[in-house]
């Protein structure tokens, strides 16, 4: 079983120091220690029964410092990473590069939803620098060259740059966070959530993560069953993911809780939910 999205962190220091302030605040309200390593992560899959898990860089130290999401792939064969990146940086197409290069990095993550001159501090579903974004082809380039996946956290309300940047660069293999933070109150099946078909075609998977806060309700968060439903429909079951975001639901579930409500998930085979605990990411990414 693989968890393909987690989050680990150490404690700060001189080099790392923690700037995120809002999201320092966020910590203080989990479940878990203030400061999550990879070795808690671990124990934490080890009792729910997860044997591997992404680790998808978290920025509470400067959002583009990804020395500790690099240190738990190499130092953890049960894990892998994903990094963060700024494709407007100088140098971002070498830094994607140097990253991938690295044994167990699988990709990287934009933050669509942020606001660009406070990235990862706050969401802003109006924000649209990932249009401007498009235009950084050495970026995007380099993106191609190491097989890198492009991890996006998108709102259904930005969908439109998203197809943008899909249909400019088909070749790219794309995963979209967190039910593109949809609610129970955007239906599946008309208006934003249901542009999501016009992705299908493409190399692009829909992760099925982070229920524990998109549903409405408590445990097993049936309001988001249909999103579910009409995701396998359209994609298939090869490209529909699931993923925790433990320990960021720590504040509202326990990692058990944000495993098994898939199995509560009337239209989920046992078939299926192989598939999207593990094979369909391992299909998309080639591992």
């Amino acid at each position: 079983m693989l968890d393909t999205h987690t989050h680990a962190w150490t404690h700060p220091t001189r080099d790392h120091p923690w700037v995120n302030g809002p999201l320092i605040d966020v910590v203080d309200e989990f479940s878990v220690d203030t400061v999550y390593t990879a070795e808690k992560l671990l124990a934490d899959m080890d009792a729910v029964g997860v044997d591997e898990a992404v680790v998808v860089g978290y920025p509470i130290c400067e959002w583009t410092d990804n020395a500790y999401t690099i240190q738990c792939v190499e130092e953890y064969d049960a894990l892998s990473g994903i990094v963060m990146l700024d494709q407007f940086a100088d140098g971002a197409a070498d830094r994607l590069r140097s990253g991938m290069a690295t044994d167990g990095i699988l990709g990287f993550r934009l933050g669509a939803i942020c606001s660009y001159d406070r990235m990862w501090e706050t969401f802003d579903p109006e924000a649209n620098w990932l249009c401007d974004a498009v235009d950084e082809t050495e970026f995007w380039e380099a993106a191609r060259e190491t097989d890198a996946l492009v991890q996006l956290l998108a709102h259904v309300d930005q969908l439109e740059q998203v197809v943008e940047l899909v249909e400019t660069y088909p070749e790219l293999t794309y995963a979209l966070d967190h039910f593109c933070h949809a609610d129970p109150s955007v239906s599946p099946e008309a208006g934003a959530f249901a542009d999501l078909e016009r992705l299908a075609e493409y190399d692009v998977a829909v992760k099925i993560s982070e229920v524990v806060h998109r549903s409405e309700e408590g445990f097993p968060y049936a309001d988001m069953h249909d999103h579910v439903r009409w995701l396998l429909e359209t994609f298939g079951r090869e490209r529909v993911i699931w993923g925790s975001d433990f320990p960021n639901v720590s504040d509202d579930a326990s990692y058990e809780e944000s495993l098994q409500w898939l199995e509560h998930v009337d239209c989920l085979s046992k078939t299926d939910r192989e598939w999207v605990t593990g094979r369909s990411f391992k299909n998309l990414t080639g591992r």
